[in-house]
């Protein structure tokens, strides 16, 4: 816990001055605020003896400078404060972005979408307190402290021994205890909202397979039941602060009763003047001020405490992949050489890949064929990095992909993937995704050449229409295009196309076929698919199963081989069959 604090703290300290400086605006509010109250006290109290008007005029003069500096450094501290917290929660959700970054997807794929979304709304928001309600004010509670001993040691050192008792109780001894006692709360309070934010997002990503199957009143109840118990942890929670607030104005009140209690005797022996029994009891309300936000202090100390560790939980990870100290330059020869690549995802896990070798020459096209699970994708997974192999070799040109930076190869290689993501962007800031420095018109030549301009003039917007939520405005065939025209954009040397016609019907699938193969004029060109549809173009095959290569050849040599490529090529020749005669 204190690691993690410190953490947080080491943090903030890019905006240490604007910091210092706001606490020590805050502690002139709060002192403002104890010569208004002050001096008022005494001017009242000395106007009931009818004293000449010069006798008050210092204290007019001190009220008049105390409720106008008030204001103004009431302004300047939150203006400055809040400034800099601002700046914090930016910086801190760019410095949890940096953090997962490195992270996807190895690292993060174990995290449901709805607890990232958790951290970086609710656990980033509840660090805006860090600053405001935990670290300022602690310190302007001492100064606050250290005025007032020495302001009540003028009238005696009694009331200022006394006054930092109850400021130790209320200061110190609330908010430990509020702490404890508000500790297990806070962290149901937390588990709850995030449960109930994951629970959300996945019924609102899933709502279409709730709606068809029926089970709105189901995912009702989970949501209503999951908020209802929110509820009551939130209402424990907030009567703990009102707890807490009560106590501060019992510990208060008892102090001016202990200080009149004491200062009455001295008034009566004439060793104080009585004037001053206004001016104290005043003093002492005015300088809890300070005080009060300490067991809320405590309070929000845990929440930033909890949401840090679950925020530097992720960030603290080690990335499963990092470049080398001193990488390759990038090369001029694109070929493909896997040697001898055996993978599994995790320690415990079946082999993905075993012992697979091929070499796909600069220029040419492969199939890697398969059905579901035979390693196809880990294949892709590989090449872009996103997961390291211990096992086997992946050369582009002659030189091993570990040796070259993440980006480096990544910018060699273009991707058509089955489930390609579109944002809830225009169609223009789409496709710019893959090259932001295209111009529009290089933007047109991308979507004529992917087969998608005449679609795009038919919108009323055209290329400045949004796509929807991934897309869900388009066609499976359109957002397919669109991936294509991305990767005409990118024109990287090097293409793979994942599953690319997997829900696509049979008419559709050869026309984005025959676009694909277009797109692979002179590329080294790797396709995974499980369909055996349009592959006479590849220039070799490979039938991969349980991770292994199982066959190799032209589509004409597989398909007089008795095995596994011809019975699944007449299999799906026989549905082909079928559909154009749906058609």
């Amino acid at each position: 816990m204190r690691q993690t604090f410190f953490r947080l703290v080491k943090l903030t300290m890019a905006y240490k001055n604007r910091m210092i400086t706001a606490a020590i605006l805050g502690f002139l509010t709060i002192g403002s605020s104890i010569g208004l109250l002050m001096t008022s006290a005494y001017i009242i109290a000395k106007a009931a003896l009818h004293p000449s008007i010069a006798d008050l005029q210092v204290g007019i003069v001190g009220v008049r400078f105390f409720g106008i500096s008030r204001g103004i450094f009431r302004y300047l501290e939150r203006l400055i404060s809040h400034e800099a917290t601002l700046r914090l929660l930016s910086k801190f959700r760019v410095w949890f972005y940096q953090g997962i970054e490195p992270l996807a997807p190895a690292r993060l794929i174990k995290y449901k979408s709805g607890d990232l979304l958790n951290r970086i709304i609710s656990d980033i928001g509840n660090l805006e307190h860090l600053y405001i309600r935990v670290l300022a004010p602690p310190v302007i509670a001492a100064l606050v402290t250290v005025l007032m001993f020495f302001l009540f040691e003028t009238f005696n050192l009694v009331f200022s021994i006394l006054l930092l008792i109850s400021f130790f109780i209320a200061g110190i001894g609330v908010p430990v205890f509020i702490f404890i006692v508000s500790r297990k709360t806070g962290e149901e309070v937390n588990r709850l909202r995030s449960k109930l934010q994951i629970q959300t997002i996945d019924s609102l990503q899933g709502i279409s397979e709730i709606l068809i199957f029926g089970q709105e009143e189901r995912f009702r109840n989970k949501i209503h039941i999951l908020n209802q118990r929110y509820e009551k942890k939130q209402r424990q929670h907030t009567f703990i602060n009102g707890v807490h607030e009560a106590l501060i104005g019992l510990i208060m009140n008892f102090t001016i009763l202990a200080m009149l209690l004491i200062a009455i005797p001295q008034v009566t022996a004439a060793t104080l003047d009585g004037i001053y029994l206004s001016v104290i009891a005043l003093g002492i309300m005015a300088a809890f001020e300070a005080i009060s936000p300490l067991p809320a202090a405590a309070q929000h100390l845990e929440q930033s405490i909890k949401s840090g560790q679950r925020l530097l939980d992720l960030v603290n990870a080690n990335p499963l992949i990092t470049d080398p100290k001193t990488p390759s330059s990038v090369p001029d020869d694109f070929s493909l050489k896997f040697e001898n690549l055996s993978f599994k995802y995790d320690k415990n896990d079946d082999f993905s890949l075993r012992h697979v070798s091929f070499t796909v020459p600069q220029g040419s096209k492969i199939a890697v064929v398969g059905s579901s699970g035979a390693g196809k994708s880990t294949l892709v997974n590989l090449m872009l990095r996103f997961w390291d192999f211990p096992d086997g070799h992946i050369f582009i040109g002659n030189r091993d992909i570990r040796t070259f930076r993440q980006e480096d190869v990544r910018n060699l290689i273009s991707v058509v993937s089955q489930n390609t993501y579109l944002f809830n962007e225009t169609i223009q800031e789409n496709l710019s995704l893959a090259n932001p420095e295209k111009s529009k018109d290089e933007l047109e030549e991308a979507m004529r050449q992917a087969q998608l301009w005449e679609t795009v003039q038919s919108l009323p917007k055209q290329a400045e229409t949004f796509v929807g939520e991934q897309g869900f405005l388009f066609s499976g065939g359109e957002r397919q295009r669109l991936a294509i025209a991305r990767s005409f954009l990118k024109d990287a040397p090097i293409l793979i196309l994942d599953e690319p016609t997997a829900n696509l019907d049979a008419f559709t699938e050869q026309k984005i076929l025959r676009i694909f193969w277009d797109l692979s004029k002179n590329k080294t060109t790797v396709l995974i698919t499980h369909r055996l549809v349009g592959l006479e173009n590849a220039d070799q095959i490979l039938v991969l199963k349980k991770g292994k290569i199982i066959q190799r050849g032209t589509h004409a040599e597989l398909t007089e081989q008795d095995g596994w490529y011809r019975r699944m090529w007449q299999i799906q020749n026989q549905v082909l069959v079928i559909e154009a005669i749906g058609q």
